[in-house]
């Protein structure tokens, strides 16, 4: 709620008359909504959810007590402020105790329940400001952290050189930007370069990662939504094109759009506009769009998958990272560049590498890219109790035929990857004594797979 918006207000009161005389009295004050029942409040403050409610105490069924109870423990933000003639000071201290904002005799005068409802609009208003103000300051911290741990872009083979020059060239211009490549290969720290090289600088770089929502909620975190606009919307909230207004939004995994979202994101790079989910005003925003995906997207567009019109909105300017493995003289200083990272915070001394460790590093062909190198380095850092890698360190990176491990009977492709899936987290386990953070860094997974993993197994304990 801002401070120049109205107050929602539901007045709660089984007495017809004394319902309309509060009513005409908050009328100029805020949106006001009546119930004549508490069953019949709780259903309005679900589907509306109201800034204050007044209720009368004494009420057939549930009681104002009984509400306040009920709203507080399922509404809690929501201030609920109690009327009734039967006034005494243990009423009072017990209305409190449940978390009552104010109470309040009858008779009342106009002027004494203005009052109280004006310092009611202050209270939530301030509480609005601080909500808005934590979400902003949550984001700050996410750049922040996400500054410290990525850094600049490392590397110096041809392939990443040009990436240079083309990072530089297209900071310089405010157009749309589709970056692509394989996961792991570094697309956030190209989007992160632009923004940083760019006259946008000063301003914020706001990342959403659209393959890891649900569409429903993609939308709420793009565009925000209106307090009451679905069940769990318990405030205004501000969108991610509205938190990056004047500055960067990186949209990372675009190619997992849905269909429906993907028009909204059109409408908005188009026009500049957009409105909150259940909201009518139309807002606009200054904001560079940045896009990301590791899938063909031509290839989603002949499946239907993607809109045609808002792909070439975003493939005005097209960069594609190259992998790993057709960049390969860039693993040396990467693998010096992450295990200096590494030890600095493992608080360890820094390691070397043997020539013949490095050797194993640079004939591997990285799958995952950086990101896979990265974790492989932490497992073999964590494992060692040495000072220098050596080859035996990086066993784990050999293939089957360098195993000699022999084919499974069966040609079930589900049942063996199951098999290997689970033999892996085994793995991991063990060769992290349990903790489970660590176990997650060494199969280059986030904790939350981990445990659902895990889970499916029934390889860990319940905490």
């Amino acid at each position: 709620m801002k401070k120049n918006n109205r107050l929602s207000i539901l007045v709660v009161e089984d007495n017809e008359s004394m319902r309309k005389a509060i009513v005409q009295i908050l009328q100029k004050v805020g949106h006001v909504a009546v119930a004549n029942s508490g069953i019949q409040a709780m259903t309005c403050i679900k589907e509306n959810c109201p800034d204050l409610v007044i209720t009368d105490y004494k009420m057939t069924g549930m009681d104002g007590l009984d509400l306040l109870k009920k709203i507080k423990s399922e509404i809690p933000h929501i201030e609920v402020m109690i009327i009734t003639a039967f006034g005494s000071i243990e009423l009072a201290v017990e209305a409190m105790k449940a978390g009552a904002w104010d109470f309040i005799t009858k008779p009342f005068s106009k002027d004494e329940i203005l009052l109280k409802v004006n310092r009611a609009a202050d209270i939530i208003y301030q509480k609005a400001r601080s909500d808005q103000l934590a979400d902003e300051n949550r984001y700050l911290r996410e750049e922040v952290g996400a500054r410290l741990k990525y850094g600049d872009i490392i590397g110096r083979s041809a392939p990443m050189k040009k990436i240079f020059k083309t990072v530089q060239k297209m900071a310089a211009s405010d157009a749309s930007v589709l970056i692509t490549g394989e996961s792991g290969t570094g697309k956030e720290l190209v989007a992160r370069a632009i923004h940083n090289q760019s006259a946008r600088s000063k301003g914020p770089f706001i990342r959403v990662n659209c393959g890891a929502l649900a569409e429903g909620v993609l939308e709420s975190e793009l565009f925000g939504h209106e307090k009451g606009a679905f069940t769990g919307a318990l405030r205004r909230k501000k969108g991610r094109f509205e938190l990056a207004d004047r500055g960067t939004l990186f949209l990372d995994e675009i190619g997992d759009v849905p269909l429906t979202t993907q028009v909204k994101l059109l409408r908005v790079l188009q026009e500049k506009e957009f409105e909150r989910v259940g909201g009518e005003e139309t807002l606009h925003v200054d904001v560079r769009v940045l896009a990301a995906t590791h899938r063909k997207l031509k290839e989603e567009l002949k499946k239907g998958h993607f809109r045609e019109d808002l792909y070439y909105r975003l493939f005005i300017l097209p960069v594609e990272i190259p992998p790993l493995r057709e960049r390969k003289d860039d693993i040396p200083v990467l693998t010096d560049y992450f295990i200096q990272r590494i030890c600095s915070e493992m608080q360890k001394e820094t390691i070397n590498v043997t020539s013949g460790a490095m050797e194993i590093l640079t004939s591997y062909n990285w799958p995952g890219n950086v990101r896979e190198l990265e974790n492989a380095l932490e497992r073999a850092i964590v494992l060692s109790q040495e000072r220098t890698l050596r080859e035996n360190d990086f066993s784990f990176l050999a293939g089957p035929s360098e195993t000699g491990e022999a084919l499974p009977d069966t040609m079930n492709l589900n049942l063996n990857l199951e098999a290997l899936e689970r033999r892996l987290l085994e793995r991991a386990i063990r060769e992290s004594r349990g903790v489970k953070a660590r176990a997650a860094r060494l199969l280059g997974i986030k904790e939350g797979a981990f445990y659902y993993k895990c889970k499916k197994y029934g390889l860990l304990e319940d905490d």
